[in-house]
């Protein structure tokens, strides 16, 4: 699922990655509101609190809302970094290697959660989540040409509406002209692949919010793990050191 890229993968290996990768960020979605009252994934809803302090010059409220916003634009341009570095090394594993590198920091951030308590433990767990969905986001839209990503969910609702209404034109232009082209069939792959990552997140997520409440941090433990167990074949597997075909992200 982490070795090809671009128009190299299929709808199939988009949408594992998409049912595997969405799940465990709406897991750490929700798990990071249920234990400090932030969504560390929503921007729409970190941008517009911080329009609205800023406009009523409440500056010291605005400040946690700009810093999730930074934490995830820096998590993506890390994750932006570290794979245009990788593809000119023409390391093929380096979509396997940021997913790694999100399990370990992942780890690191249960471990602070673990131990630290205080103010100091919620900005460090909201903000270092934040990071980390940054970073993951940039990974599955780079790898898929854009096709996936795991935390817009306004996005994907929109996307999953246009696949809706493009099937109904198309059934209605059918039943009219008698047309038999592969239309249908695309828009329903890219409907599938945007429904079943959206039910992906929002089933991580309640999922994610049980867990914390009866676990506490272990269950950021526990995605770390699922995090090392999918980038493990894309380390080790057939392909894994072979130069990739270039791809124009």
């Amino acid at each position: 699922m982490l070795i090809q890229s671009g128009e190299a993968r299929d709808g199939a290996a988009d949408r594992r990655l998409a049912w595997s990768l969405a799940g465990i960020a709406g897991a750490m979605n929700a798990a990071g509101f249920y234990a400090v009252g932030v969504f560390s994934s929503n921007m729409t809803g970190n941008v517009s609190s911080l329009a609205d302090h800023l406009a009523l010059a409440n500056l010291a409220a605005a400040m946690p809302y700009l810093g999730l916003v930074a934490a995830f634009i820096s998590g993506a341009a890390t994750s932006a970094m570290l794979v245009s570095a990788g593809r000119r090394r023409g390391m093929a594993r380096i979509y396997a290697l940021s997913i790694l590198a999100e399990a370990v920091l992942l780890a690191g951030l249960a471990s602070a959660d673990l131990w630290l308590a205080g103010a100091g433990r919620a900005a460090l767990l909201a903000y270092g989540l934040s990071f980390l969905m940054g970073l993951q986001n940039a990974v599955l839209t780079r790898i898929s040409n854009a096709r996936v990503r795991t935390t817009h969910v306004t996005g994907m609702v929109t996307d999953i509406g246009i696949e809706l209404g493009n099937l109904l034109d198309l059934a209605w232009r059918r039943r009219r002209l008698d047309s038999h082209d592969g239309e249908a069939e695309y828009n329903a792959g890219k409907l599938l692949l945007h429904g079943v990552t959206v039910l992906s997140f929002l089933g991580g997520g309640v999922f994610g919010v049980l867990a914390y409440r009866g676990l506490g941090p272990v269950v950021l433990f526990g995605a770390a793990l699922l995090l090392l167990l999918l980038a493990l074949p894309g380390l080790v597997g057939k392909g894994a050191g072979l130069l990739p075909r270039p791809d124009a992200g």
